[in-house]
């Protein structure tokens, strides 16, 4: 069964390699999509892939890499995208 998800957390999520780590968890789960800052200081990301592999990508961004602190993760239902790979965005 497939899923897809798009987020937004808030905290200390910039410039602590939070994408970068949100990306290779990713990876190693075979979720697709992407992760990108945000104006706001916030970082978004749309992930698509087996439901069970996305939902464990949603709890490890609710903890992050040791260096951020995340205070909330928005979590909301999506249509998939049709993403073959994981992208870090700018």
């Amino acid at each position: 069964m497939s899923a897809a998800y798009d987020v937004r957390a808030t905290g200390r999520v910039q410039g602590v390699w939070y994408r970068a780590y949100v990306a290779e968890q990713a990876r190693r789960q075979g979720v697709t999509g992407w992760v990108a800052n945000q104006p706001d200081g916030s970082v978004t990301g749309h992930f698509e892939g087996e439901s069970a592999a996305v939902l464990a990508l949603i709890e490890t961004c609710r903890i992050g890499p040791p260096k951020a602190r995340v205070d909330h993760l928005e979590v909301t239902p999506s249509g998939t995208i049709g993403a073959e790979t994981f992208e870090v965005r700018r």
